[in-house]
């Protein structure tokens, strides 16, 4: 395949993954939730033509852990979010002509999107693809030439103006394409909108479905801790 895609992964018994979730649904159903988008969005990307997905997992000792072994697995490394990607960036591209990044957080995407962003850095000249997200952020970035260091770790991220402070440091990577813009799961506050979005796919992945039912269910009814 041409492109590999990362999709960025914490594993909950080793690290804390969606705290802003705790206090509206509970540290466990946040980690339920956490675990079954990132099924969801795994199982999109094995739809994707084109597209070879991969688990780039935070801990060294979940590398091997029985949460990620449906997928080939490439480490993060260590240092900041900018130095994490960049690093799981090159992995890719040392195997693929091209390279998308994707978070757990947007279970919504669907395979028509992989596969355009697939398709736009197929090509020789040099591209780069985002996918922006509601909050400011992005929900995808890909590319197909080297970029520098400094491009990624100078953004500060999880803020409401990453997305543009991001593009304008990897101004000189190429031509871009936009994907559509996602709303994330943040805190319980995006749950509706969560459902909004999975309930208007028109053919959804079983992994898909089983998250929407899950976030339609009363299992969060009521925070479980």
């Amino acid at each position: 395949m041409n492109c590999g895609i990362a999709i960025f992964v914490k594993t909950p018994a080793l690290s804390p993954v969606k705290t802003r979730l705790w206090p509206g649904i509970g540290r466990r159903c946040a980690e339920a939730l956490y675990l079954l988008s990132a099924e969801a969005v795994a199982s999109v990307a094995q739809q994707a033509g084109g597209v070879q997905p991969y688990w780039a997992v935070a801990e060294t000792a979940a590398l091997h852990s029985d949460a990620w072994l449906d997928l080939p697995h490439l480490p993060q490394g260590e240092g900041s979010l900018g130095e994490r990607m960049a690093h799981v960036y090159r992995q890719l591209r040392q195997r693929h002509h091209a390279a998308l990044l994707v978070g757990a957080d947007a279970p919504q995407l669907i395979a028509a999107s992989l596969h355009r962003a697939a398709e736009w850095l197929s090509c020789v000249d040099s591209r780069l693809v985002l996918g922006r997200a509601d909050d400011g952020g992005f929900w995808l970035f890909g590319g197909n030439s080297p970029l520098p260091d400094r491009a990624w770790t100078s953004v500060h991220y999880s803020a409401p103006d990453t997305a543009m402070e991001f593009t304008h440091a990897m101004r000189d990577g190429g031509c871009w394409l936009e994907l559509e813009t996602l709303h994330d799961i943040d805190t319980a506050d995006d749950i509706p909108h969560a459902v909004a979005s999975l309930a208007a796919i028109d053919v959804p992945t079983a992994a898909q479905v089983r998250l929407l039912r899950w976030l339609t269910s009363s299992t969060i009814a009521e925070p479980c801790v």
